[in-house]
């Protein structure tokens, strides 16, 4: 059967080694697998978080910060069991979950490979938020936390930077069946998530509007004390960007602050900001087979 994980419903071979829009076939490709600091303080805690990090993506985002292995061109192939194998091995090293990094595309492998494996701490879904409903229902039960990112309310800007018009409709549906599997998110005693949905957003430079829009459609579709909320201001020009002007800056103070201000005043009340010192790269890992071979 060809592939329609997606919402690109490109309906690629990939069995058969054919790539997809994601830039890869269907055997799952990991880059790093390895305890990682870099998340919200209730995914990284003081252990870590278990990151598995998978090669390729199916929204291709023009200003991706991980864009050495989100175009396919990374990673080692791995069955399965070697999968199993390495969920397992993180979970021994008293990390606080099991991040899967960038995983849709391999929504099918990786649902395999969770079913009936007893990990005693959550597994965390950290994926862009394009995503199809009916490959998230399929992950029912295998997930504890959801961690998409809501990229866009300006279909305009989603499809400038991720030639998918369709994102703003399509990650609100997405996120709304994340929001129903989890219900209201629930930290443990030590402030650690243990089920529930986190919401990120990334503030893009010039587009404060669009960052206005998504905090518009969150409150407006999300209960405001069942959810947390992350407004991330990371963004850090990559390389390649030379079509796109615009993007090639960091946010503003400006634009940080209007929109932070527009988040306090809204009806969201738990959750992160970030200040515009956190545009670094430093926290983007070494893309080099850690814990993979």
């Amino acid at each position: 059967m060809n592939c329609n994980l997606c919402p690109r419903r490109c309906n690629a071979p990939r069995r058969d080694g054919k790539n997809g829009v994601c830039g890869v076939g269907e055997a799952a490709m990991v880059c790093r697998a390895a305890p990682h600091f870099g998340e919200e303080p209730c995914i990284s805690g003081t252990r870590g978080s278990g990151a598995v990090f998978f090669a390729g993506c199916n929204l291709r985002c023009v200003f991706c910060q991980n864009h050495d292995i989100s175009r396919g061109a990374a990673g080692e192939p791995v069955s399965v069991a070697r999968l199993r194998d390495i969920f397992l091995a993180l979970r021994d090293q008293s990390v606080h979950n099991l991040n899967l990094v960038t995983p849709t595309h391999f929504s099918d492998v990786i649902a395999a490979a969770l079913d009936g494996l007893d990990l005693g701490i959550p597994v965390v879904w950290n994926s862009s938020g394009y995503e199809s409903v009916e490959t998230l229902r399929r992950l029912e039960g295998l997930v504890q936390v959801y961690m998409p990112d809501f990229k866009y309310a300006d279909a305009a800007l989603s499809a400038r930077y991720s030639a998918a018009p369709d994102y703003p409709k399509t990650a609100l549906a997405a996120i709304s069946e994340m929001y129903r599997q989890t219900g209201p998110f629930v930290l443990d005693a030590d402030g650690m998530l243990r089920r529930g949905l986190l919401i990120r957003h990334l503030i893009l430079p010039g587009a404060p509007e669009n960052t206005l829009r998504v905090i518009d459609a969150v409150e407006d579709h999300f209960p405001a004390e069942h959810i947390l909320f992350s407004l991330m201001c990371q963004y850090t020009p990559m390389p390649g960007l030379e079509a796109f002007p615009e993007l090639q800056r960091r946010v503003s103070a400006a634009e940080y602050e209007r929109c932070a201000s527009y988040l306090e005043f809204s009806d969201i009340c738990h959750g992160y900001t970030q200040s515009p010192e956190s545009a670094t790269d430093e926290m983007i890992p070494a893309f080099d087979g850690t814990g993979v071979k």
